[in-house]
């Protein structure tokens, strides 16, 4: 039987069977998911990767004696190239930017509410970045306390402005409101910083910015 176009195709990773089977009831809510498989180790997740058709993998990060980057890494080597959202009671700093340059599509803690992880899942799979707010205060604020002068040689005040604007999520037209300059101000400083990173999308330059200039922000894997 061919599997319907609308359906977003989910797998789950995770050691822990009554957060799986509370998700798992979540999933079957919404319409547009479908889920495919649950698995409480990497090997198992490999496994089902090589038999059904995935377009996500919920991740939990903390696998008891492994880590969510040892099954990245497999999956990529194996050639999943599918979306990969972490779901996690929680991450270091430097796991967090070693996470996103990996090429994970978002983290999403699992303290939030439960009807935010729909959002966040349709985000990704959309193409866009989801980091839960309070991963990106620890971000910005570790941004914030490098040193000035390493900053300067990789973007401008306005360029990190603006920066700091797209890990929060916003729209060009709302990180004009916040800066107090107008849109094509936004849309100049976000054109120069695809130049300096070598990405098209909004989603590559979180990712990008991070992983290359995570050690001048002080932010160190």
């Amino acid at each position: 039987m061919a599997r319907s176009e609308a359906k977003i195709r989910i797998l789950l990773l995770d050691d822990h069977a009554l957060f799986r089977a509370g998700l798992s009831r979540l999933l079957a809510t919404e319409t547009d998911f479908e889920l495919a498989g649950q698995c409480t180790t990497s090997q198992e997740a490999l496994a089902e990767l090589g038999r059904a058709e995935v377009d996500l993998v919920l991740l939990d990060f903390d696998l008891g004696d492994e880590n969510g980057f040892d099954f990245i890494r497999e999956a990529r080597a194996a050639g999943y190239s599918g979306r990969i959202l972490i779901v996690t009671a929680g991450m270091s700093d430097a796991d967090s930017v070693r996470a996103l340059g990996f090429g994970v599509c978002g983290i999403f803690l699992k303290t939030s509410p439960p009807a935010q992880l729909s959002d966040a899942i349709r985000r990704v799979m959309g193409g866009e970045t989801w980091i839960d707010q309070r991963c990106i205060q620890a971000l910005v604020q570790a941004v914030d306390h490098s040193s000035e002068r390493e900053r300067r040689r990789a973007f401008t005040e306005r360029e990190r402005e603006v920066l700091k604007g797209v890990f929060e999520g916003l729209t060009n037209k709302e990180i004009a409101g916040n800066l107090g300059i107008t849109e094509g101000s936004v849309k100049s400083a976000l054109q120069q910083l695809f130049i300096k990173t070598g990405v098209r999308t909004r989603s590559q330059l979180v990712r990008i910015a991070l992983e290359e200039h995570g050690a001048e922000w002080g932010l160190r894997p």
